[in-house]
This record gives structure tokens, sequence and C-alpha cells, in this order.
């Protein structure tokens, strides 16, 4: 009497389909990963850009009576280094060398100017204006002449980078750049500058007017 020949199943189990399906989404998404790092490789994927913000809202207006007489631009190179207690740069730290470039603008503010620092003689022909001393606006970063030459990160931080998008990693380096754009506007005589350019305006609008004698003071 012949043995019936029993078949074995071959079907995989629900617990190694599942770690078949982890494994493979895991693959897929560290290779685009890579394919994202290599230049040239993400555009054999035809990717695009849609700008899909909304409008811009007004949300106040000031007027200015301030009268711009000077602007000064200025670089600075900043070498950002981060550390973490008792672990080394290689596994958690960063260190960034970063161009900062930006504008500094000396004002006078005509606004602050009262009856009592105007005066003119009875033939109109001598003036004597009193003005508030000149003073440096806030630096502008301009974001075209800026740029990281370098980022070096510990192995924590590249990570970090993979699984998440800061927007914000420059910030603090951006800051730093400000902050020495703005120190050095302040030794740079730019005030002195503003100063000047601000006389030479007023005795030309005046001496245009019929003023023969145009004297212009700064401070309180």
């Amino acid at each position: 009497m012949t043995t019936p020949i029993r078949r074995v199943s071959r079907r995989m189990p629900g617990w190694a389909k599942a770690v078949t399906a982890v494994v493979l989404v895991l693959v897929v998404f560290f290779a685009g990963i890579r394919l994202s790092l290599l230049p040239g490789l993400k555009d054999l994927f035809g990717t695009q850009t849609h700008d899909r913000s909304g409008p811009a809202l007004l949300q106040s207006i000031q007027d200015m009576s301030r009268y711009d007489a000077a602007s000064g631009n200025f670089q600075v190179v900043v070498d950002l280094e981060k550390d973490t207690k008792y672990l080394p740069d290689a596994i958690r730290g960063s260190r960034t060398l970063y161009i900062g470039a930006g504008a500094v603008d000396a004002y006078v503010d005509l606004g602050k100017v009262g009856k009592g620092d105007v005066t003119v003689n009875g033939d109109r022909t001598s003036a004597t204006l009193r003005l508030p001393h000149a003073a440096l606006g806030k630096p502008a970063l301009d974001p075209d002449r800026s740029y990281a030459v370098s980022k070096q990160r510990g192995l924590l931080d590249r990570l970090g980078d993979l699984f998440s998008d800061n927007p914000n990693s420059e910030q603090a380096v951006q800051k730093v750049a400000v902050k020495h754009i703005g120190d050095a506007a302040k030794e740079s005589g730019l005030t002195k500058r503003a100063e000047t350019n601000t006389t030479a305006m007023l005795q030309g609008l005046l001496h245009s007017l019929g003023f023969k004698e145009v004297h212009v003071t700064y401070g309180t």
C-alpha cells in the first residue's frame, strides 16, 4: 500500500511578512536619502518646486521722518563652534564657518526737530538748525551674499539631520554675524559721515531757497 505524500506548507508566517515589509521600507528610505545626497541624481526624477505661499498681509504703516544720510556695507567671517560636555566633537558637536555680508544705515531723525531748534533772521538770509545726533539703524544681513563655507558636525548631529528638517540650523551663526556687523558699524565713523551728508543736504536746500548763511549743529 502506497503511503500518501504530505505536502509541506511553504507559506511565510505573519511575523516574517511584517519584518520583510519593514526591511523593504527602510531600504527604500535610506536609498532615497543617499540619492538626495548625490548631486545631479535627484534631477533624474524630475524634481519641481512650487510656490504655494499665501499673499503677504499688511500689518502696519509707519510715517518716516528720518533722513538716511549714509550706508555702510560690511562683511564678517564667523567661526562658530559648539561643544558638548563629556563627549568628543566626533560624536556630538558642530563647527560652522560662515561668511556674513550686510549693510547698516546711519540716519538723522528730523522728526525730533522742534520749533526752537530752527532760527531765522529777520531778512531771511541766515538760518541756524540744531539737529539730533545721527544714529545707526539695525544691521540687515544680505542672504544673497551670505553663505556657509563649511559645516562640521558630530555623528549624533548628522543622524538628527537625517530624520528632521531644521530650518533654523543657521540661525545662531546668522545672529553672531549680525552682532559683529553692528559692532563694526559703531567703530566705522558712519554716524559722523551721516551728519556731514545731512549738513550738506540742508545747506544746498536752503541756499536754493535764498538763504546765504546756513549753520547746522548737532546735539540736544
